[in-house]
C-alpha cells in the first residue's frame, strides 16, 4: 500500500473513532485490511503532527495538529493561559506543567514558532521541558512565558 493511502486511512480513522495508542491504531488499520508495522505507524503519526489532545470528556485521544488562521504566537499564548499550571526554569531548562493530557499539543505549538530561545522540545502528558541555547535565553524565554500563564491573581 502506498504511503499516502495509508495516512488518507489513518486520518479517516482518528477523526471518526477515538484512538489513544499506537496498538489501537494498528488494529483498526489491520481490520480496514492495511497491515503496517509499529515503527512505520510511528513515523506516519511524527509526520502527519499527529499529537494526543483531550476529547470532550478528557480522554486522550489522537488528533491531527493544523495550524490555523490563527496567528500561531497568539494561539500560543492563548493556550499557556488555559492549560498551564506552573512554568519552572533549571539553568538553561524550561519545565512547563499543563492540565492532563495537554502536554504534547502545547509542545507541538511551541515546536512549530521555531522560536529562536527554544533549542528542543520533549513533551510528555502533563509537562514540557524546553531547552535553550543558553541560561540568559531560558531566562527570557521564561519571562515571556509567564506574562502569560494564569496565575492566582487572575482569578
Amino acid at each position: 500500500m502506498k504511503k499516502t493511502d495509508r495516512q488518507a486511512a489513518i486520518e479517516q480513522l482518528i477523526n471518526q473513532v477515538p484512538i489513544a495508542t499506537q496498538e489501537e491504531l494498528m488494529a483498526r488499520l489491520k481490520a480496514e485490511g492495511i497491515a503496517a508495522t509499529q515503527a512505520t505507524i510511528s513515523r506516519d503519526i511524527r509526520e502527519m503532527q499527529i499529537v494526543k489532545s483531550p476529547d470532550d470528556h478528557g480522554r486522550a485521544r489522537y488528533t491531527i495538529f493544523k495550524a490555523s488562521t490563527q496567528n500561531e504566537q497568539d494561539r500560543l499564548f492563548e493556550n499557556l493561559h488555559d492549560v498551564v499550571t506552573g512554568v519552572d526554569r533549571v539553568e538553561f531548562m524550561t519545565i512547563i506543567h499543563t492540565l492532563p493530557s495537554n502536554g504534547n499539543l502545547l509542545a507541538a505549538i511551541i515546536d512549530d514558532l521555531n522560536l529562536p530561545e527554544v533549542s528542543g522540545t520533549l513533551a510528555g502528558h502533563d509537562t514540557i521541558f524546553i531547552v535553550s541555547p543558553s541560561v540568559e535565553v531560558a531566562k527570557s524565554l521564561h519571562k515571556l512565558l509567564m506574562a502569560h500563564v494564569q496565575t492566582d491573581d487572575d482569578l
